[in-house]
């Protein structure tokens, strides 16, 4: 009788093979330093997408997706002048909302959007906005990244909304290391100090967008230069930490 294979994947001592989660290439202690350092430069970091309450946040969230929130702010401006509630805009009707924001791209089936997104607010929410992921992302237009933004803007609980910014700078310095979105957002959640955690995301995007840019990062100006692993960084000096002037996420 032929003796077993030990090498075979039937061999009852055999473990199947699993993937290790990816992981984030710092400490707690070096990420619960990243994120203080960026408390201190940016304390209240805004959003600039201009709603006046969670019903026209997630509109605005939902047209802005490949527009800029100031393009967005200037279609929205009438808009939600005569249209804050789904109510309001179902009367405006399809046609009218496409009116106001044909500056904007996919206006004509983010218009539908709009109207499917207030329709169905009305029908099974009672005309609110609900605040959970799941009945969040229910909504016509409304994927994982705005449900995010509208519970975190809107609700005050804290979420990960990664864009191509953190996309970015997560895979770059190794914060993250993802593939995805979704990869991304898993790990930001699980190594983000619970008190850092509300503000992160705006901090992340506002160092994406002024300090470790797209083409070239700017690591003189870097407040966490001496921590940073990237391959690309060019500087081990630590800029000054202060408080920057006001800046919006836009």
């Amino acid at each position: 009788m032929p003796k077993p294979n030990s090498n075979s994947a039937t061999s009852g001592n055999a473990r199947p093979k699993t993937r290790r989660p990816a992981r984030s290439r710092y400490t707690k202690a070096e990420i619960s330093e990243i994120f203080r350092r960026f408390s201190i430069q940016r304390p209240e970091p805004k959003g600039e997408l201009a709603h006046v309450n969670p019903f026209t946040l997630v509109v605005a969230v939902a047209l802005s997706a490949q527009a800029t929130d100031a393009g967005v702010n200037k279609a929205t401006k009438v808009l939600f002048e005569i249209a804050d509630t789904p109510e309001k805009m179902l009367a405006l009707g399809e046609e009218k909302v496409g009116e106001h924001i044909r500056t904007i791209g996919l206006w004509r089936n983010k218009a539908k959007n709009v109207i499917a997104l207030s329709r169905k607010l009305v029908d099974d929410f009672g005309g609110q906005v609900p605040r959970t992921r799941e009945e969040l992302t229910t909504l016509p237009g409304v994927g994982r990244k705005t449900a995010n933004v509208v519970m975190s803007m809107a609700f005050g609980i804290p979420t990960m909304a990664v864009d191509t910014h953190i996309l970015r700078i997560a895979n770059r310095i190794g914060l993250a290391p993802g593939k995805t979105p979704d990869a991304v957002e898993d790990i930001l959640m699980r190594v983000i100090p619970q008190e850092y955690l509300f503000h992160a995301h705006h901090w992340l995007i506002l160092h994406g967008r002024y300090c470790c840019k797209a083409r070239k990062p700017d690591c003189e100006a870097c407040v966490i230069a001496d921590i940073c692993r990237s391959k690309e960084k060019t500087c081990d000096v630590p800029a000054p930490l202060v408080e920057l002037p006001a800046q919006v996420i836009g």
